[in-house]
C-alpha cells in the first residue's frame, strides 16, 4: 500500500513537468505555427515595423481606436503566464486572463469552432515557438463612457456562439471531407466572415456559416477597401471563378484575370502563401459550394467590345475615356483585359463592379502593390494618381471604367472621391503618429 501511495505521489509531482514537456514537442509547435498562419495571427498582432506578435497595431473601430495586444510569451507584458485554460478563454471565449471581455476585433466568434487539438497546438507554438518581447500594451483611444468594458460582456453573451469545436475533417453535413475541411478553415481559423460577411447595427456578423445567405456576401468596408462577395454571385462575387482561380489568388494574390488589393494583401502575405495545396483546394471547394446570395443588385456585366473598338480607333467618347487612355491603357489595355497574372482585367472584375466604389477610388488615388510571395516574388506596383487627378477627373475615370467593356455600375461623384481622399489623408496622419508613439514604447 505504501509503495502504491509513494508511486501515486511521484506521478502527481511529475505531472506538471510532463504536461509542460508535452507543449514543447517540436512536432506540436510546428503544427501550431501552421495553424497560426492559417489564422493570420501575425497580421493583427504586429505593428508596422514591429516585432512579430508583440502587438501595437492600431485598429479603427466605430467607437475609437484600439491596439492589438502583445501575444508573445513574455511573462510581464505578453501571455507568458497564461495556462492552457487561460489561452482557451481568450481565443475561443473572448475572455482575458484578468476576466474582462475582449473587443470583438479579436474574432473569437469564429475561433469558437477551433478543435481542442488545434487549440493545444496553437498554445504550444505561442508558448515555445515565439520569441518573447517585452513590450507593454497600449491603452485604447476610446472616450469614456464608451471605453467601459462591462458592456462588452453583454455583447458577448448576446452574439458570440457557444464554443462548439467543429470537426476539422470528415463528411459532417458537407458533400465530402475535403469540403468539410474547407468549411472548418473558412469559418474557424481563417475567420473569413469577419471581413466578408455584412454586420448588423450592433456590429456582430449577420451570420457565422452558410445556413444564412448573408454569410460571406461581402460589402463590408475594411480599412477603406470593400470586401467582395465570396459566394457564387456574378459579377461582384466568385460566380465566374474556377477553384484554381481561388487557389492562385490565396497563394499569390493574383490569377489569370484578377489581382488582390487592400487588406487582402496582408492575408496572402502572412497566411495564404503558407497553406498547403490540400488546404487551399479545400477552401476553394467549400467557397465554390456556396450558392449566390439573393437580392437585387445595381451592377452587371455582359461582355461588349464597343468600348475597345472606340478606343482602338482613336475616339474618346468622354473625358473619362481620355483620362483612361492617358493613364491606364498601357497596363490594362484599351480592351480592359490587362495582362494575365500581371495587370488585372477591368472587364467583369468584382472589385470594379462592387456597388460601393470605394476600392476603385482608393486604388486610383493611392495605388496598390501586389504581395511578394514564394511562388510569385514580383511585387508589382500600381502607381498612385491622386497627385495628378483632381476629384472630378477621378470620378470621371472611375465611372468610365465601371461602365465600359460590358461593365454596368452606378456613376461615381466628385463628392465620393473627396471623402475617400480625406480618409486617406487621415490614415497617413494616424500612421505617422502611431509610428512615433511605437518608437517611444
Amino acid at each position: 500500500m505504501n509503495i502504491r501511495v509513494s508511486l501515486a505521489t511521484a506521478l502527481l509531482a511529475a505531472a506538471p513537468a510532463l504536461w509542460a514537456e508535452d507543449y514543447k514537442s517540436p512536432e506540436l509547435i510546428k503544427q501550431g505555427e501552421y495553424l497560426a498562419r492559417a489564422g493570420d495571427c501575425v497580421a493583427c498582432h504586429t505593428a508596422k515595423g514591429g516585432k512579430p506578435y508583440a502587438g501595437g497595431l492600431s485598429m479603427a473601430t466605430p467607437i475609437g481606436t484600439i491596439f492589438a495586444t502583445n501575444i508573445t510569451p513574455d511573462p510581464d507584458t505578453g501571455i507568458g503566464r497564461y495556462s492552457l485554460e487561460d489561452f482557451d478563454k481568450a481565443v475561443r471565449h473572448g475572455i482575458a486572463k484578468e476576466g474582462y471581455t475582449l473587443y470583438p476585433a479579436m474574432p473569437y466568434p469564429s475561433y469558437a469552432k477551433v478543435t481542442d487539438d488545434d487549440l493545444k497546438a496553437l498554445y504550444a507554438f505561442f508558448m515555445n515557438g515565439v520569441e518573447p518581447v517585452a513590450q507593454a500594451n497600449r491603452e485604447s483611444e476610446i472616450p469614456w463612457p464608451l471605453s467601459m468594458r462591462w458592456p462588452l460582456s453583454i455583447w458577448r453573451n448576446l452574439f458570440a456562439p457557444a464554443v462548439e469545436p467543429m470537426a476539422a475533417t470528415g463528411p459532417l453535413k458537407y458533400e465530402s471531407a475535403q469540403i468539410a475541411r474547407g468549411a472548418y478553415l473558412v469559418q474557424g481559423l481563417g475567420h473569413c466572415g469577419s471581413c466578408h460577411t455584412p454586420r448588423a447595427v450592433t456590429l456582430q456578423e449577420k451570420s457565422l456559416d452558410e445556413r444564412d445567405p448573408t454569410y460571406l456576401a461581402g460589402g463590408q468596408v475594411i480599412d477603406g477597401w470593400v470586401a467582395i462577395s465570396l459566394r457564387a454571385n456574378a459579377p461582384d462575387g466568385l460566380g465566374e471563378w474556377s477553384e484554381e482561380d481561388i487557389v492562385q489568388t490565396l497563394r499569390n494574390g493574383r490569377n489569370a484575370h484578377f489581382s488582390s488589393i487592400g487588406a487582402m494583401n496582408d492575408v496572402i502575405q502572412h497566411s495564404g502563401q503558407f497553406l498547403s495545396d490540400q488546404d487551399l483546394s479545400a477552401i476553394a471547394q467549400y467557397l465554390k459550394s456556396l450558392p449566390a446570395s439573393a437580392g437585387s443588385t445595381k451592377v452587371a456585366f455582359k461582355a461588349d467590345d464597343a468600348t475597345a473598338k472606340s478606343l482602338w480607333s482613336g475616339e474618346s467618347p468622354s473625358r473619362g475615356a481620355e483620362i483612361y487612355v492617358d493613364n491606364c491603357a498601357a497596363c490594362h489595355r484599351t480592351d480592359g483585359h490587362g495582362y494575365s497574372e500581371v495587370f488585372p482585367r477591368l472587364a467583369g472584375n468584382p472589385s470594379v463592379l462592387s456597388e460601393d466604389p470605394s476600392s476603385m477610388i482608393r486604388v486610383i488615388l493611392s495605388g496598390s502593390r501586389l504581395p511578394s510571395t514564394q511562388q510569385a516574388p514580383s511585387d508589382l506596383v500600381m502607381p498612385d494618381f491622386g497627385w495628378r487627378l483632381n476629384d472630378q477627373e477621378t470620378a470621371q475615370l472611375v465611372s468610365f471604367i465601371r461602365n465600359s467593356w460590358g461593365n454596368k455600375a452606378p456613376e461615381v461623384t466628385a463628392t465620393q472621391v473627396s471623402e475617400v481622399r480625406k480618409a486617406i489623408a487621415q490614415e497617413h496622419h494616424h500612421l505617422a503618429s502611431d509610428s512615433q508613439k511605437n518608437m517611444k514604447h
